[in-house]
């Protein structure tokens, strides 16, 4: 079954307040994003399976602990998901990067698809989806079912805020993918948007409000 995993390390509370803040420009916005999608994937990943290698230090011969099993995806749902990747890259540089295309119709409020890219051998790792936001579920439910469709088994998703009717949608459609969020907030508004929320990621990310 699904679980909800609220990261509420001291340190993501603290900038995702500055980040709520609605004077907090797009540069520091970006980068606290950054920075709490790196301290994020310390739990994200915290169950990665590891192996014994056998390695010099400069001292003696020894047996150490490498990751072991499945490598990584990263991928983000357009565009706001952009704004997380980077974190993640500097815990796992290793990591190859789709990317999943989808834009709320403003009218419905329902995801459109208009782009998928991911790595040819996709089915083979563990992915871990990113999005700021969690809200409706509508984009969080289709890009799950479109990499679902490519092969992928070993999914987890991963936002920074939440609203609990994308943490009840989600579950619903996929109850076998375990939800990651920096906090759970009250509820969508009229527009759907999460509230209190800190506004649209992606126009705040890129500076287009």
């Amino acid at each position: 079954m699904s679980t909800l995993h609220i990261i509420d390390h001291p340190l993501i509370v603290h900038k995702l307040s500055i980040m709520r803040n609605k004077k907090t420009g797009s540069k520091d916005f970006r980068e606290l994003l950054n920075e709490i999608a790196m301290l994020m994937g310390y739990e994200i990943t915290r169950d990665l399976p590891l192996e014994d290698i056998v390695i010099d230090t400069p001292l003696t011969k020894m047996t150490a602990k490498t990751v072991s099993g499945k490598k990584l995806a990263i991928v983000p749902i357009l565009r706001a998901g952009l704004g997380m990747v980077e974190g993640l890259q500097r815990l796992v540089p290793v990591a190859k990067v789709g990317h999943i295309g989808l834009y709320r119709d403003p009218e419905t409020h329902t995801p459109v698809e208009y782009y998928c890219k991911l790595p040819s051998d996709i089915e083979n790792r563990i992915v871990i989806l990113v999005d700021p936001m969690l809200a409706t579920g509508g984009s969080a439910v289709d890009a799950l079912t479109m990499l679902k469709a490519r092969g992928c088994e070993h999914i987890r998703f991963m936002c920074l805020v939440a609203a609990p009717e994308g943490v009840k949608k989600v579950p619903e459609a996929h109850p076998d993918i375990d939800i990651y969020t920096a906090a759970l907030d009250e509820c969508l508004n009229e527009h759907a948007y999460i509230v209190p929320g800190l506004g649209d990621a992606g126009d705040r990310i890129f500076g287009t409000l």
